[in-house]
């Protein structure tokens, strides 16, 4: 199977990660500016679907298939071609980094692309910026999502 992994780690409990991950605020603040779902009660739910759009250039629906305190998981149910039907999922486990601070390790996979290009390259250094941002977005209070994103090459 084809997929992206990446391990990124962040200084904060899992709590404030998971929601960055199921709330609109939260998604708008590290990967796309251009969030719209319903999310009832003020986050996602199971069975819910979320719109990611990147202007021009991209769009894509994620239906939520599990929230737990420790995992997000979704699968892309519309957008570019490889990622239908492909699993993002977020596993995260608490940790301490080495100077003794408590923080959360997120295990990153994006899974089941059907084919692997320059394309899923591109998106496995697009994938790595987003986390840093998400990172930055706990850690720092502001994150840099699109479209004020990192630009890596060009196709974007």
């Amino acid at each position: 199977m084809n997929g992206i992994y990446h391990k990124i780690g962040i200084r904060a409990g899992t709590e404030k990660i998971i929601n960055a991950l199921t709330t609109k605020t939260g998604l708008a603040g590290w990967w796309t500016q251009e969030v719209t779902g319903s999310f009832s009660g003020g986050t996602s739910s199971v069975g819910e679907s979320i719109r990611f759009d990147f202007g021009h250039k991209a769009s894509m629906e994620m239906k939520v298939q599990e929230l737990a305190p420790q995992r997000v998981l979704w699968e892309c149910i519309s957008g570019p071609e490889d990622w239908i039907g492909s699993h993002i999922d977020f596993k995260l486990n608490a940790s301490t980094a080495p100077d003794g601070i408590a923080m959360t390790i997120i295990h990153f996979r994006h899974q089941d692309w059907k084919n692997e290009s320059e394309f899923t390259a591109h998106c496995s250094m697009k994938w790595a910026t987003f986390l840093l941002s998400l990172r930055n977005l706990i850690e720092n209070g502001q994150g840099q999502p699109a479209p004020d994103d990192v630009k890596i090459d060009d196709m974007n």
